[in-house]
């Protein structure tokens, strides 16, 4: 490793990803969990679904979980298998971003979805509390719910300490036991069909605003699985494949409970709020089916928590493996886990776990879709500047077909932020300003010597020229 001044080197390699010196051999994760992983970084179910047949009725949730996987979910996942094994290592879209536009906003990327990160998993122990108060109420309010919220963190962080082979395969048992009651009500439910129910809309109103949202909280995240390519084996044949499975276990997870619940109980609109699905399943198969949802939403959160921090802490490992973090934070445990990155992400979801999450996470929305803007653009610079440089995986279009791929979800990122509050974009702005202070503070310390930043020795350098004048036009 050499130090280097971390503004002043743009990317266009895949850096080396030495871990740190382990007693333990590091094992790759494989397909299955990988799988897993995918599903509960992007989805975990359809816990939350509930907001689309509020918001538009039967039908327009029914076709926009059939539409919008085609608008985003497969653009998306198409991009992130493609850069993934351009560049199968950790930090994922940073460094791909780097590579294209420069640093600085490689720099961005990251900072915006860590936070997005970061807030998500904030949300997950409160969630898994809010599922399990109806049965134990003590965890409602007051110290139990606290000692609750510090505890579970606590025991999923140490998860991650021990080694993403072991996150996957939790994942895959979580996975499993919090789809199946879904399975069981689709089949139970089948007698109770009334087809002509999917295709209501009723006299009310759409609201565009949380019927977009909850598609999109619903179906996003794909590029989450690139900050961990480089504890992928195989990554160039496993990461698009796992992908691939990942769109068709996500999009039916979330349409077939939905099918199964509009199609058999009498809608009212108004009460398809979070955790419904529960009710409709005690409707359709009795009360033991309505506590197993209870149970699998709850497993679900958990879930989740555990891929996305896995995702952020190897985001943050990356970041650093590239200069663009002090070198602390690319420290592995003795598991190989990224040590500092973990602790970082769990003292910001403590941190977060006491907030009111309403205009947050839609401010989270906000952010992540100007995260995605510079992902397209990455992707799309990357195919007209590098044409013949290694893709083992690569989206069969040509150059025009790259931005063609790109519109349909730039188009509804245009809908989402068109939808949102004032209030929700000035608190959006402020988070992004600090991004655009964060980096060149960061590049002081560098040339200060504060502290130490790294990059692979085996990291080339660009053309400086060339893509100091892309990001000085960017920034301007």
């Amino acid at each position: 490793m050499t130090d280097n001044n971390n503004n002043e080197h743009p990317y266009d390699a895949v850096p080396s990803t030495k871990p740190a010196a382990t007693t333990n051999p590091i094992k790759k994760v494989s397909m299955l969990p990988l799988v897993f992983l995918i599903f509960y970084e992007v989805s975990g179910g359809p816990f939350g679904a509930e907001g689309s047949v509020k918001a538009a009725g039967p039908l327009l949730a029914l076709l926009g979980f059939i539409i919008f996987p085609f608008i985003w979910c497969i653009p998306e996942a198409l991009i992130t298998a493609e850069m993934s094994t351009m560049f199968p290592t950790n930090g994922g879209f940073v460094v791909w971003v780097s590579s294209a536009l420069g640093p600085f906003w490689g720099f961005q990327v990251g900072w915006m979805k860590w936070l997005c990160g970061v807030i998500d998993n904030a949300l997950y122990p409160v969630l898994f509390l809010d599922y399990l108060k109806s049965a134990i109420p003590a965890l409602s309010n007051g110290l139990p719910r606290v000692a609750s919220i510090l505890i579970l963190t606590l025991l999923l962080t140490y998860l991650n300490y021990r080694g993403l082979t072991i996150v996957g395969y939790t994942a895959v048992l979580m996975g499993v036991f919090s789809m199946l009651p879904f399975a069981v009500m689709s089949l139970v439910s089948i007698p109770k069909l009334e087809p002509w129910r999917w295709f209501e809309i009723g006299e009310e109103s759409v609201n565009w605003n949380l019927y977009l949202n909850t598609l999109f909280w619903n179906l996003n995240y794909w590029d989450s699985v690139s900050t961990l390519a480089g504890e992928v084996a195989n990554p160039s044949e496993t990461l698009p494949k796992a992908l691939c499975y990942g769109v068709i276990f996500v999009a039916l997870s979330n349409f077939l409970p939905l099918l199964a619940g509009t199609g058999a109980v009498p809608v009212n609109r108004e009460v398809w709020t979070d955790g419904y699905l529960a009710e409709v399943a005690g409707i359709i198969g009795g009360g033991w089916l309505r506590v197993w949802v209870q149970v699998a939403a709850a497993t679900s959160n958990m879930g989740m928590f555990l891929a996305e921090m896995s995702s952020d802490s190897f985001q943050l490992l990356g970041m650093a493996e590239i200069g663009m973090l002090p070198e602390f934070f690319a420290r592995r445990s003795i598991h190989g886990t990224p040590l500092v990155g973990i602790l970082f992400s769990a003292s910001g979801v403590l941190l977060l776990s006491g907030l009111s999450f309403q205009e947050i996470v839609a401010a989270e929305n906000l952010l992540y879709c100007g995260g995605m803007v510079l992902e397209f653009l990455g992707f799309v610079v990357m195919r007209m500047k590098c044409p013949d440089k290694s893709r083992p995986y690569k989206i069969p279009v040509g150059n025009v077909g790259s931005v063609l791929v790109c519109v349909p979800p730039v188009v509804l990122i245009c809908f989402v932020v068109a939808l949102s509050t004032v209030k929700v974009g000035l608190v959006s702005f402020v988070m992004v300003v600090v991004g655009f202070l964060m980096k060149p503070f960061l590049d002081y310390m560098d040339r200060k010597r504060w502290v130490k930043f790294s990059v692979s020795s085996e990291l080339p350098e660009l053309q400086q020229q060339e893509n100091r004048g892309l990001e000085e036009s960017l920034i301007h």
